[in-house]
């Protein structure tokens, strides 16, 4: 975790780290020095028996995220639980050549630390390219099918950037600075550059809650990140408002599904379009209002252009609405 995108992660019970906290910076961010890896298995024959017989365990474990997230050390199934929820929604996607973004590495900027999360990742997703970004140099961490990168997540070039190399974006992760402004910022530029039927994750929303971190104590506050997220829970039903005219945001015709878990929240990614029989329901309220053409009312909400695509934010356009 950092102010600026680092995603370590904190070895105290409370979740609560002065290395954490987001005014600390640390001298040796983004270096163009490369760490290298030996892949070489040395030791006893007795040694690389027991090397073989982890691997092939492993293998056979791979479907189960829990057993991963502990055999690899990562927090989302040890002080977190983040794991079970992980399963219920990725287990589709396992045997699929995906890209999976994850923002924040782990191992604040401790030599050669983090980095487990990226390899249950590489391991629940055997057909999968695993990519990460962190404030700090986690080059040590690369390998097949795992790449990282280095800088802010709240950089909108880099993020643009990673997202035209990494190609297809079909999971984004953030679990970096966990800092509302960031945590918005970063879904601002992401959201929209997310595959249509892509999934989108914040964890570690409790920082919402908290004045320390930029959140807020009062739940209700509109600028917090958790007040976006629950906002999408009333975009995804924008087409049953009957204040009218309304004119759907982005994330309003493009979220389908947000699931709420403690401290977890996961947004499916698609084409909002189901349509609504509020006129046909509330005939007494819409007596008095004209009627559009149907194939206008139709266009506008669904968000689609004329030729019948999906239309992505314009310049100055709002992704999310504003509370």
């Amino acid at each position: 975790m950092s102010a600026t995108g680092r995603g370590g992660r904190c070895a105290r019970p409370d979740g609560i780290c002065a290395a954490a906290k987001p005014a600390r910076r640390s001298s040796r961010r983004c270096s163009t020095r490369r760490v290298g890896v030996s892949r070489r298995t040395s030791g006893s024959p007795r040694r690389r028996v027991g090397v073989a017989r982890a691997t092939t365990e492993l293998e056979k474990r791979s479907a189960d995220l829990t057993w991963l997230g502990k055999h690899f050390k990562t927090d989302k199934a040890g002080t977190r639980h983040y794991t079970q929820h992980y399963q219920r929604h990725f287990s589709h996607l396992r045997d699929r050549e995906i890209n999976l973004l994850e923002i924040g590495i782990g191992g604040y900027s401790r030599e050669k630390a983090g980095g487990a999360s990226l390899r249950m990742w590489k391991h629940f997703f055997p057909k999968g390219r695993i990519h990460g970004l962190d404030i700090e140099d986690k080059s040590f961490v690369e390998e097949d099918r795992i790449k990282a990168y280095c800088g802010s997540q709240d950089d909108p070039e880099l993020l643009r950037r990673i997202a035209s190399e990494v190609g297809r974006l079909d999971i984004v992760i953030d679990d970096g600075s966990h800092v509302p402004e960031h945590i918005l910022k970063t879904f601002e530029i992401l959201f929209p550059l997310l595959a249509d039927d892509g999934i989108y994750v914040v964890e570690d929303t409790q920082t919402s809650y908290w004045p320390e971190w930029g959140g807020h104590e009062d739940p209700e506050n509109p600028g917090t990140s958790m007040a976006m997220l629950k906002r999408l829970t009333d975009g995804l039903n924008h087409v049953e408002f009957v204040t009218e005219p309304y004119e759907p945001t982005y994330t309003d015709r493009r979220v389908v599904g947000v699931h709420f878990y403690h401290n977890l929240v996961f947004i499916q990614k698609g084409v909002n379009d189901e349509g609504t029989r509020k006129r046909a329901i509330l005939k007494k309220r819409y007596q008095a209002v004209d009627q559009v053409p149907a194939s206008a009312a139709v266009s506008s909400a669904s968000g689609t252009t004329p030729g019948g695509t999906q239309a992505a934010p314009t310049a100055g356009e709002p992704v999310t609405a504003v509370g």
